[in-house]
């Protein structure tokens, strides 16, 4: 149905200094927990605490893996912009320069899928081991 109300009615004060506190609060904030009191009550009645990991070697993944989804995505749309003009076109020399733009754009395309590609493959390797 729901969880059950659990009333608290006593309290326990401990002191701490300022470096034992300082050491409290960042193994606190690695934690699950929403309050500080939780974690605590955790640690005094032997209950899991869930920690959570952050990979930081992914970081830098992650912001080139973010640079890369924007720039393909400007090229594709710069692509379909370049292939609805085509549709529209009705003279020779028009038909020519888009042919001349979009084959710069073609490359830039396939090099930026070549370094996903390659970005993919290195963290895959990390990954795996």
């Amino acid at each position: 149905m729901g969880k059950e109300i659990v009333n608290r009615t006593r309290i326990a004060a401990v002191r701490f200094t300022a470096a034992e506190y300082a050491a409290l609060e960042r193994r606190f904030k690695t934690t699950a927990c929403r309050q500080m009191s939780e974690y605590l009550r955790n640690c005094l009645l032997h209950k899991p605490v869930t920690v959570k990991h952050r990979d930081a070697s992914l970081d830098e993944f992650m912001l080139e893996y973010i640079r890369l989804r924007k720039e393909l995505a400007a090229l594709g749309s710069n692509f379909n912009q370049s292939v609805k003009k085509l549709h529209a076109l009705r003279q020779i020399p028009e038909f020519r320069q888009w042919i001349a733009s979009t084959g710069a754009q073609r490359e830039r395309l396939l090099s930026q899928v070549e370094e996903i590609r390659n970005m993919t493959a290195k963290m895959t390797e990390k990954w795996l081991q």
